[in-house]
């Protein structure tokens, strides 16, 4: 007993009236009252090897506020025996729960200020010797939370318990700051493309969607051939004259291109090889970076996401050496590096509501650094201002000079956009071709196949499609570009085919505007009622749009 009170600073406090209150507290050291005092404080003090070290500060704690008492007695003037009336209410108060919570709370880092109003309230509810009128509880906890501050630094095994809550308290700071760090889960990242990518979406096509539930890419999806274009885009130079002016003035078109060099830049053009576009993807030594260019509806994104599906079908061991795709929807990309979601297209993996699947940045980072990835920024034409375009357009050349040995591959729209920025980045650019006749033959035997299951209904519509396509030359045209042959063969599931291309494009935009989502694709106007819209409303407005567009 007297060794803990000489260790407590007991016998050195002359004068110190509630000295059998520690007495007392000294005979029980071997219970866990100091642990109790500390418990919700230093939470890691129940690891400590010995219990030593909390019993001392403890009971020096306890020392220190008796001692505050004391003084704040002796300041309104009671004597030593009125003073020595306290010692039993004190050792009831002191064993309060809610007051030992309070001088516990003063060994919290943050602690700043001690709730006297529960300590005058528990005081009173325990019914103990009323204090006197001149009693401050405010001067006693102030100088007492000092007095713990000291307590701490002095011992070692206390202040080492401190810092690693100090610790503990930032990792949680930053985790939450930072959110839940995803990991890369190559296996959870295939789900995600075969969820997202594996069924034909023909949501805007199909009246009904019943008969294409099950139609999935990998099973459609037929190869285009593609041919490079070297110098000027031909399809630009197909336009009449008056549109050529029209493009000039507006800035769209560089300079005029005479007769004889557009004649010889067709001739450049047609003179290059037609090849599957397998070919030129699967070539990375020659062709690292690449620009595919392509009408509305000839199969741009879909290339793109049949690539990322034949890596998410194979096993993951085997994914493991084959390089990782990262499809990147660039009008997806921009929404939410413009909603500050991210910064970089790293950002936009590791965090970006927009991914269909997080993936640790700094394992991408070495993986983009080995050159372990394939890279597909699709839809550069749907960055729709020319300035957001050309930031865009730099935000890719700088991932390139970052990440060199990546394949990147782009694709865009052929009218409007500018070869000149990316052809300076080494890119090399393709324009794909519309199906060739086999393919097209191809693609109606495997669309029947998965959507029909009666046999004669089967045969039937299979050749009527055909024939439609074989005998018509304005059909037999469109049927090339993979999005209007789609359409011809819903189209032809329960009705003969026009056989004009005005009327298969009338045909064509019924289908679409009858699912056309009013309330998802205009911006919310209170001027429109989106159930009185009907579809020659729609058809109207699209209308004035396409007008505007072609002049």
């Amino acid at each position: 007993m007297v060794e803990w009170l000489a260790v407590w600073g007991v016998t050195s406090a002359v004068g110190l009236v509630f000295k059998p209150i520690l007495e007392d507290l000294a005979k029980d050291a071997t219970k866990d009252w100091a642990k109790d005092l500390m418990k919700d404080s230093l939470k890691n003090v129940l690891r400590l090897p010995s219990k030593e070290p909390v019993d001392i500060a403890a009971g020096k704690a306890l020392t220190e506020f008796l001692k505050l008492v004391q003084d704040e007695l002796e300041e309104a003037n009671l004597s030593d025996k009125e003073i020595k009336e306290y010692t039993k209410p004190l050792k009831q108060f002191i064993h309060n729960k809610a007051v030992k919570a309070i001088l516990g709370s003063a060994f919290n880092e943050d602690c700043q200020v001690l709730d006297t109003a529960i300590l005058a309230k528990t005081w009173n509810e325990l019914n103990l010797l009323s204090l006197p009128e001149e009693f401050d509880w405010n001067p006693v906890t102030k100088r007492y939370l000092k007095k713990v501050k000291a307590i701490i630094r002095e011992s070692e095994e206390l202040r080492a318990i401190l810092d690693s809550q100090r610790l503990e308290t930032i990792a949680e700071n930053t985790a939450e700051l930072a959110g839940i760090i995803p990991e890369f889960d190559l296996e959870q990242y295939q789900e995600a493309i075969q969820e997202r990518y594996g069924n034909l979406n023909l949501q805007s096509l199909d009246t009904s969607g019943y008969a294409y539930n099950e139609l999935t890419l990998w099973r459609m999806f037929i190869p285009q051939n593609v041919r490079q274009v070297h110098e000027v885009l031909h399809q630009v130079h197909e336009i009449p004259k008056e549109h050529q002016r029209r493009l000039r003035e507006s800035h769209q078109l560089e300079a005029e291109i005479v007769a004889e060099e557009l004649e010889r830049y067709k001739q450049v053009y047609f003179e290059q090889p037609s090849r599957p576009v397998g070919e030129i993807v699967k070539d990375k030594d020659n062709y690292r970076y690449v620009v595919i260019l392509g009408d509305p509806g000839s199969g741009k994104s879909t290339l793109l996401q049949y690539l990322a599906l034949d890596w998410a079908t194979l096993s993951v061991e085997a994914a493991k050496f084959q390089s990782i795709p990262l499809l990147i929807e660039l009008r997806t990309y921009l929404r939410n590096f413009e909603a500050k979601r991210c910064n970089t297209f790293l950002e936009f993996f590791h965090q970006s509501p927009g991914s269909i699947c997080h993936l640790n940045q700094q394992q991408l980072h070495e993986q983009l650094k080995a050159g372990n990835a394939l890279v597909m920024f699709d839809g550069l034409d749907e960055v729709f201002e020319p300035g957001k375009r050309e930031d865009m357009i730099t935000c890719i050349h700088r991932f390139t000079n970052e990440y060199p040995n990546v394949q990147v591959i782009v694709t865009s729209r052929v009218i409007g956009y500018k070869p000149q920025r990316l052809r300076d980045a080494q890119f090399h650019h393709f324009m794909l071709q519309d199906l060739e006749p086999e393919q097209i033959k191809d693609f109606i035997h495997r669309w029947h196949e998965l959507t029909f299951n009666n046999e004669g209904d089967k045969v039937r519509k299979r050749e009527r499609l055909q024939r439609a396509i074989d005998t018509s030359k304005a059909i037999g045209e469109l049927a090339g570009n993979p999005l209007l042959l789609t359409m011809m063969a819903i189209l032809n599931r329960n009705q003969e085919l026009p056989r004009d291309r005005p009327e298969l494009y009338h045909q064509a935009s019924r289908v679409l505007l009858h699912q056309w989502d009013v309330e998802r694709a205009l911006i919310e106007d209170e001027r429109l009622d989106p159930k009185t819209i009907d579809y020659k409303d729609k058809q109207a407005m699209l209308r004035q749009v396409a007008y505007r567009m072609q002049g």
